[in-house]
This record gives C-alpha cells, sequence and structure tokens, in this order.
C-alpha cells in the first residue's frame, strides 16, 4: 500500500513538472508534410464547407519584444474592423518558408480591402531570437506586413499555438473563425479570407505544392534533446569526441565522422576535417547551420558531386535539390572547425 501511494506521488510529481514545462516553453512541433495534408487543393469546395465559426474571442499579442515593420506596438483591439491573419512562423523552418509565398501574396492583394496580417514570430533555436537576423528573414522572403517577435512564446501560449506554421483568422468583430495548421489548403484558406471581405470566392492565383506528401523522411534534430536519428552505434557526448563512420547507414539516419561535441540543440565540429553522411528518402535536403566565419561544404549525393554550399550566417542552406523522391545518401565534408548544424529538413 504505502509503495503504491509513493508510486502515485511519483507519477503526480512527473506530471506538475510537465506542466510546467509545457506552460514555459509552449509545445512546439513543425508540421510535416505528411501532417497536413500539403497536397489537398481546396478550389473546387463551397464556401458552405469552409465551416466558419466562432472560436472565441482572439487573443492578444503580449510579452513581444520587439515590432518590425510597424511604426508602434500592436493590439487585437487595435485592429477591430479589420480581417486579421495571425501567421506563426519562424525564419528557418522549411513549412514555414514554404507557406510564406501564400501569406505575402494574400496580405499584398487584398491590404486594400480590409484585410491584415501580423507575423509572430516565434523561434526555435536561439540564433532566431536576434533582431537582425529575423529581419534580413523579412527582406529575404519580402514581407511588408507588421512581425511581432515573441522570444519568450508568450504570445505562442497565449494562442496555446503548438505548431509552425500556424494561422489564426480573426473577423472584424475580434473573434478566432478559421484555424489551420502546417502547409496546405491555401485555396480553403484564401476563400475563408475573401468570405469575410465580402468578396467572391475562387482559386488561388498561386498553385498549391505538389509531391511533398512523397517525402519519406522525418526531420531530423541534432541536439540532444531531440536527438533520435543518429546511428547506432554513435553515441551522443558533450566533450570533443572523435567519430566514424559506421560500415552500413540505415534509412532515415545520419551519422558522424572527425571530432565532434554535442549541445541541448546543435553539434560542433571542433576539429578541421568533419563530415556528416545520410540515409534518406525525399527529394531535397534543407539545413540548418551556423558558423562565425565563411565554411564551404563539399556536398555528394549517390557518389556525385553537388554544388557548394557556404555557410556563413544562422539559416536554412539548401544542400541538394532533385525531383527524385527516392532513396539517397548525402554526405558533407566540412575542411574547417566551428560550424554548428541544428537539423535536417526535406522537400
Amino acid at each position: 500500500m504505502r509503495k503504491a501511494i509513493y508510486i502515485s506521488i511519483i507519477v503526480v510529481v512527473i506530471l506538475v513538472v510537465a506542466v510546467i514545462y509545457v506552460g514555459k516553453h509552449g509545445s512546439k512541433l513543425r508540421f510535416t508534410p505528411t501532417q497536413t495534408g500539403t497536397n489537398i487543393n481546396s478550389s473546387d469546395q463551397n464556401m458552405s464547407e469552409l465551416q466558419l465559426q466562432n472560436l472565441g474571442k482572439a487573443p492578444d499579442f503580449v510579452g513581444i519584444d520587439h515590432w518590425l515593420n510597424t511604426p508602434k506596438p500592436l493590439s487585437i483591439n487595435d485592429l477591430k474592423g479589420k480581417v486579421v491573419l495571425v501567421d506563426f512562423w519562424t525564419f528557418s523552418c522549411i513549412n514555414c518558408i514554404r507557406t510564406l509565398p501564400y501569406v505575402t501574396k494574400w496580405y499584398d492583394t487584398y491590404h486594400d480591402q480590409g484585410f491584415v496580417v501580423i507575423g509572430v514570430h516565434t523561434p526555435e533555436f536561439p540564433f532566431e531570437k536576434v533582431t537582425a537576423n529575423v529581419q534580413d528573414a523579412i527582406n529575404r522572403y519580402g514581407i511588408h506586413y507588421p512581425v511581432a517577435q515573441d522570444n519568450e512564446y508568450a504570445t505562442w501560449n497565449n494562442y496555446n499555438n503548438q505548431f509552425w506554421p500556424a494561422e489564426y483568422l480573426i473577423d472584424q468583430n475580434g473573434n478566432i473563425v478559421y484555424t489551420h495548421f502546417g502547409e496546405g489548403n491555401y485555396d480553403h484558406t484564401e476563400n475563408a479570407i475573401r468570405e469575410l471581405l465580402g468578396l467572391k470566392t475562387g482559386s488561388s492565383a498561386l498553385a498549391n505544392p505538389d509531391n511533398l506528401n512523397e517525402i519519406g523522411s522525418p526531420e531530423m534534430y541534432f541536439g540532444t534533446e531531440r536527438l533520435q536519428y543518429l546511428s547506432q552505434g554513435q553515441t551522443a557526448s558533450t566533450s570533443p569526441t572523435d567519430y566514424s563512420f559506421p560500415a552500413n547507414l540505415d534509412l532515415n539516419t545520419f551519422a558522424l565522422s572527425g571530432n565532434w561535441s554535442f549541445s541541448s540543440d546543435h553539434i560542433t565540429l571542433e576539429k578541421p576535417g568533419g563530415a556528416i553522411k545520410l540515409k534518406f528518402h525525399s527529394a531535397k535536403v534543407f539545413l540548418v547551420a551556423q558558423s562565425s566565419k565563411p565554411v564551404t561544404l563539399k556536398i555528394k549525393v549517390d557518389g556525385k558531386d553537388q554544388p557548394d554550399v557556404v555557410v556563413s550566417g544562422s539559416k536554412l542552406y539548401t544542400l541538394f535539390s532533385s525531383t527524385d523522391y527516392s532513396d539517397h545518401t548525402l554526405e558533407i565534408s566540412i575542411p574547417d572547425p566551428g560550424l554548428q548544424t541544428f537539423t535536417f529538413t526535406f522537400g
């Protein structure tokens, strides 16, 4: 009996700690294409199928570190009378990057008709908290609407959000009437915007992306907090450690060669002459990486040389781009120390 009581107490303590952690850090997930139904094209759906409904008053923007693209901070109350799309994003997320052309197009098309976008930039990695890096991304992706830096997840938690990207559509009375998480359904979202603006519905000027449902590899993190796909036989070490490639590499795993150290959210090449090998199923590979000085990565896919990639800042880099959705092996050769890598993503 006493043992059962002790076990119950331990379970309660674990649950309390988990709740505190999620409350502080937010539940954070990037939606993969297979989770979102990316290839669904909703242009043939009539508006009765949109099922716009009052989901309650939109929470306000709280705990914002900086406002960009606007001369003053904004609130939901300031935006009454407008149709508002709140877009949660972060600049190294490939799912967000693929969504941005649609969001920016909607803003540019409908802004003069009473439509506003608020981009809530909630970072996944420390370098995404740097205002200059966010401003560079705003310039790179042609974002003209206001962007709020939500570095401490205050607005993210206020919305009880869990995903990048996430869209919350708010009507003229300040009520959330439509949500969408992840990629896809762009026609559907645009028609919801048009309905609220009193415009005729139709298909999007931008085509929905093809083939993303053919991706057969998950996002792969390097840091110890979410390390799942390191090859068997290799063990993460926070001290500089020598690694060598295994004889065989399983699908959807990666392996290291050279001297590396692990931290909670990335790995660092500590000595010259490192390499990373990856076996994946997709047509495109991206790497979130940073380096304090330019590092030229030599890339081979299935033994064939690819264009060099120069890592000179903190962002997402394209390592391989093709139309061949099949199994591939990629190898990155890194001549100089100091490279930090955070995650592989696929397209």
